[in-house]
């Protein structure tokens, strides 16, 4: 069986054959702050680990709007400048141009995959774009599906239990209200009852106790 750093190496290997990029960063992004944190990259130089990489992504306005929109976007030349000229972003990755991938299951944005480098004569039109949107729907239901529940040793309902999952790979209130189609009161109900039966203080506490016993396991 494959572990997650394997399937996330085999992912962006794929990434780069199927396009032509000439590198790719792996992140993953957390709609409750708006973070982008490095996962992993891979290069010409190999696979490695950027996780000391951390960007609040409204202010960087090609992933923020790809985030938004759930599409690959691109930007380039005197528009790449002006966007991330004085942004720390520039620091990890100067470049004058970029490509965004974001990674989605059903309408959550779970991560993104950024390219700065691409083979020459490359030409980035809507048809690659949309190709590009495709690929980061298709990883995210791999990532998705690498987070399982054992239910017989659940203490939570299977309700409890998805909505639980669903916070797990960043998933907020509304859509999880939207893909379950229930009310968002119903999802905070359920996130309640599900705290008090862990004996967790928070969300984030309750995710953690649920990988620790077992419940929620990454293939």
């Amino acid at each position: 069986m494959s572990t997650q750093k394997e399937k996330l190496h085999e992912m962006l290997k794929a990434y780069l054959e199927l396009f032509p990029a000439l590198d790719s960063y792996l992140f993953r992004y957390s709609p409750i702050e708006y973070l982008g944190e490095g996962i992993v990259s891979l290069t010409s130089s190999g696979f490695a680990n950027i996780g000391g990489i951390r960007d609040d992504i409204r202010t960087l306005p090609l992933i923020y709007t790809a985030i938004l929109e759930r599409k690959a976007q691109y930007s380039e030349g005197e528009e790449y400048f002006v966007k991330y000229s004085s942004s720390k972003y520039s620091a990890h990755f100067p470049a004058n141009s970029s490509a965004v991938t974001p990674i989605c299951t059903g309408r959550a944005v779970i991560g993104y995959i950024c390219s700065t480098g691409f083979r020459k004569g490359t030409v980035l039109n809507d048809q690659v774009l949309d190709s590009l949107t495709l690929f980061g729907q298709l990883a995210g239901k791999v990532l998705d599906d690498s987070i399982t529940i054992d239910e017989e040793t659940a203490v939570l309902s299977k309700r409890e239990l998805e909505v639980m999952k669903r916070i797990a790979r960043g998933e907020a209130t509304k859509e999880m209200a939207d893909s379950m189609e229930i009310r968002e009161v119903t999802v905070k109900q359920y996130v309640k009852t599900a705290i008090k039966k862990l004996g967790a203080q928070n969300r984030a506490h309750a995710i953690a106790e649920l990988f620790q016993r077992g419940i929620l396991k990454v293939k």
